[in-house]
């Protein structure tokens, strides 16, 4: 029984060895569920600082991006100069055609009553010719004339 004993309070103190390590336990578990690890507001402004840096980068070059376009959307045109060069060029060389062929025509007309004229003439000279050798057809020739007026 002896031996009974010696085991019975071996087993008492390990008992209270336990339920002392369970209370040191349970207190350190609740230490550490109200302890709350502190961030260093250090690294915090560190990482936040890094964060804004980069966005202020990024911003700085869509504001550089989209002035630049604001720059050629004030420049732009609908129609691109060489094109517009070129329907003035088309222009000028029409409206040299057109005089050219305005003064061809006039230059032409002209001839062409310069032409008439003397055919005129010298149908007249023939018909004048001709009536000065053969005054008795001229004379038939000025009284149909005559005829021909009061017809009318």
């Amino acid at each position: 029984m002896k031996k009974l004993d010696e085991i019975m309070e071996l087993m008492t103190d390990e008992m209270a060895d336990f339920k002392t390590a369970i209370l040191k336990l349970e207190l350190l578990s609740k230490q550490l569920f109200n302890l709350s690890i502190p961030i260093s507001t250090e690294a915090l402004e560190k990482s936040l600082n890094i964060f804004l840096e980069k966005q202020e980068e990024e911003n700085r070059l869509k504001d550089e991006v989209l002035k630049d376009i604001e720059k050629k959307l004030k420049h732009a045109r609908l129609i691109p100069n060489y094109l517009l060069i070129l329907f003035w060029i088309l222009g000028i060389i029409t409206l040299g055609i057109l005089g050219y062929l305005g003064y061809t025509v006039q230059k032409t007309e002209k001839e062409k009553f310069v032409v008439y004229r003397m055919v005129m003439e010298s149908e007249n000279d023939l018909y004048q010719e001709y009536f000065s050798e053969n005054p008795k057809i001229k004379e038939d020739y000025c009284q149909w004339l005559e005829r021909k007026k009061y017809d009318l």
